[in-house]
């Protein structure tokens, strides 16, 4: 702020006017300083100058802290790097799309559509269409217009928070333009990098002698993730916008609508997104983007396909962690050739033994493989793999590299046949067993037989516990876990909530690959996952075929940890009446049972557990939603449905806060019985629960 003079106002004689004007200045100022700067390697002003411009803006800010703006210079490019990431939660969780790998899977995907919905065959259905962006996955939450926060995708459920480094992306608007901006949006998408660029950065990063990055995809999320937001602004990153998550207001009725309307609020949107009316207009559009491929200047690993309507989108729901009206079309996986040059037995956290290939490094898709899944015995006897084979592998998104044949003319006379091992290759050396078919019949699987005894199972659980999907504990990877597995520092899961108050005996600090920050920043990421949801907390536990959609049933079915602790205690006993509820949840069935009763059955398992509970606060589940008529309630449907499928219905009830169950027991509170409604209508009566026709039902909810 000048006089008419020309004279710089001193900060300490500002008016608190001045002051939010001159913050204004500064902001625009430097930002454009900094896009020069960084963006464009064509500073305009001294180092002098413009440390004096970021001074000035930061004394400021010190006299007038209720004025600082959102999108500050001080908390965007220069701000002293942070020491780690905090999280974000998401106001509505960022879902993974379900694959389609075919153009059977496409078919199927809206076949399923119609069923669901009942639309007649000759029904249209439009559908959006657009390549999927090999980048990584972000969100950005708007507040009447003006960027509050970005974060990664995370787990879904929350994600890092990268707001300092969004800041500085030209491609994101600081304020949305136009009319129809929600009073709070989330807007999302996908953060990339050029070919080019890449190219380029690569290019001076060699010259620099610093690291030179892999792919794209993998410098953008690299790059995103920097601790130093200035990093980040000096890296020639992209946006696109596709997707959105809590909308206060809907500014449109379609999923081309909306993104027309991101286009008109500031940000890019892929050009070649097509509106299609039939399988065939998808799939030739499929053929169409990779024949582009490899003419487009970012990478990208097939073509989305969501169903246009939002009312559709909203009736279709949701199932798991995948929306029913979306689907990612990949191209084919990619292949390459390379020499087999050992093979090893992996151990993994349930004792199954692994054979992996060790390969000649060969790039595939972009990326260096070295190893190589051979699944089980019977695949390697399949497809005869020797040691010094040359053999054909293959790559597909994020799946593991497999090995696809042997090219049997190039095989050496000198190649080994593998014997795969009798023995556990841990120290205990316990015998190794096939798993047995629900028929009596060997299966494919073999294991260990040594259980938690076995230090390879301990420490796969270990790295279970910590890993993305569980605890997901910045800082604490295979190479740590390793190294406190061996040095006996961790050798339970509880293990490591106490490392902190152990290591003035451990001095951690003082092992390589250590310091004293990142030990610091090691003990603030585990004291971050005191605090952990149900869903989280059960997945981590590493029971067998307890995944994370079966995790995510259990906690929405017991709503606390004591109660599910309860249940699986009770369950482990032989009691039959907590067989029969647990068997009532949907989703759950006697595979499920009998591994939650074998793992509260062992002592070893139970002690684990309930040490580790003793160090944490597990969050009880989501509350259901408090302005429905039946949330909270548990809702049997049987029998057939006339006004919508039983799939729709489920989704329905969920959306509303019910727990949807498989069977009845007494602790059912509704069943909803359409005509030809059998055993479970029977047993609703002998329980005395309320039974509904459909109708009923409906006007229970409110939709009549």
């Amino acid at each position: 702020m000048k006089t008419k003079a020309g004279h710089t106002i001193a900060v300490e004689d500002l008016t608190q006017a001045q002051a939010k004007a001159e913050l204004k200045r500064l902001a625009q100022e430097i930002a454009e300083h900094d896009e020069r700067y960084y963006q464009h390697d064509a500073p305009t002003v001294s180092d002098a100058d413009y440390d004096a411009l970021r001074i000035r803006n930061n004394e400021i800010e010190a006299r007038f802290p209720a004025l600082v703006r959102p999108d500050s210079p001080s908390a965007r490019v220069g701000a002293k790097p942070a020491r780690g990431f905090a999280k974000l939660r998401h106001a509505v969780p960022m879902l993974s799309l379900d694959n389609a790998f075919s153009e059977q899977d496409v078919t199927d995907f809206v076949d399923r559509i119609r069923r669901f919905l009942r639309l007649a065959a000759d029904e249209p259905i439009a559908f959006t269409a657009e390549p999927k962006i090999d980048g990584l996955s972000l969100s950005l939450r708007y507040q009447d217009g003006e960027l509050v926060s970005g974060a990664t995708r995370g787990d879904g459920l929350e994600g890092e928070d990268v707001t300092a480094n969004v800041k500085t992306l030209e491609d994101i608007p600081k304020q949305l333009e136009g009319r129809r901006v929600p009073a709070r949006c989330d807007i999302r998408g996908e953060v990339y990098m050029t070919k080019s660029a890449f190219l380029k950065l690569n290019e001076r990063q060699k010259a620099a002698d610093k690291q030179v990055f892999a792919n794209p995809r993998n410098s953008a999320a690299g790059s995103l993730r920097q601790l130093d937001p200035s990093i980040t602004a000096s890296r020639p990153l992209g946006f696109f916008a596709y997707a959105w998550g809590e909308m206060s207001e809907l500014p449109a009725e379609t999923q081309s609508g909306m993104l027309d309307w991101f286009a008109r609020a500031g940000f890019k949107t892929n050009p070649l997104m097509k509106r299609c009316g039939s399988v065939e207009e998808l799939l030739a559009f499929h053929h169409e983007i990779e024949l582009k491929r490899g003419a487009l200047d970012y990478d990208i690993d097939g073509v989305v396909y969501k169903v246009d309507r939002l009312d559709w989108q909203e009736r279709l729901g949701f199932v798991s962690r995948t929306p029913r009206w979306a689907v990612a079309h990949k191209f084919p996986a990619e292949k390459a050739t390379t020499v087999v040059r050992d093979i090893e037995i992996q151990v993994g956290r349930t004792g199954a033994l692994t054979p992996v290939a060790k390969l000649e490094p060969v790039t595939v898709g972009g990326v260096v493989v070295q190893n190589a899944t051979l699944h089980n015995a019977d695949e390697i006897a399949r497809l005869d793999v020797r040691i010094g084979d040359t053999v054909t592998v293959q790559r597909a998104g994020d799946v593991i590299p497999q090995v696809l044949g042997v090219i049997e003319e190039k095989r050496p006379h000198d190649a080994k046949p593998f014997h795969f091992p009798t023995k556990c290759p841990c120290s205990l050396h316990t015998p190794v067993v096939r798993d047995v078919t629900a028929t009596g019949e060997e299966g494919a699987v073999a294991r260990c037989s040594g259980e938690f005894a076995c230090p390879h199972q301990r420490m796969e659980h270990l790295r279970h516990f910590v890993s993305r999907r569980a605890f997901d504990i910045e800082g604490l990877g295979e190479k740590q876990i390793a190294l406190f597995y061996e040095n006996e520092w961790v050798t339970e899961p509880a293990d490591i909530f106490t490392l902190e108050a152990r290591n003035n005996k451990i001095k951690l600090e003082e092992y390589e690959g250590f310091g004293e920050t990142s030990v610091r920043n090691l003990f603030n990421a585990i004291d971050a996952r005191r605090e952990i949801s149900l869903e989280r907390f059960i997945y981590a536990l590493g029971i067998r075929h307890v995944g994370e959609t079966t995790a995510q049933a259990l906690a929405r079915g017991y709503g606390t940890w004591d109660a599910f602790h309860d249940a699986a205690r009770a369950v482990a006993t032989g009691d039959a009446d907590a067989r029969t509820d647990m068997d009532a949840l949907d989703q759950i069935g006697d595979t499920v049972i009998d591994s939650i009763a074998a793992y509260f059955g062992e002592r070893h398992n139970v002690k684990k557990v309930e040490q580790l509970a003793a160090h944490v606060t597990i969050l009880d589940a989501e509350r259901p939603r408090a302005d429905s008529a039946v949330a909270g309630k548990t809702v049997v449907f049987t029998g057939s449905l006339e006004k919508m499928t039983r799939d729709e219905a489920k989704a329905m009830a969920e959306r509303l806060g019910a727990k949807v169950a498989g069977s009845v027991s007494k602790k059912t509170d509704i069943v909803v019985a359409g005509p030809g409604a059998g055993s479970k209508l029977a047993k609703a009566k002998e329980f005395g629960v309320e039974v509904l026709d459909e109708d009923e039902w409906l006007r229970r909810v409110g939709t009549r």
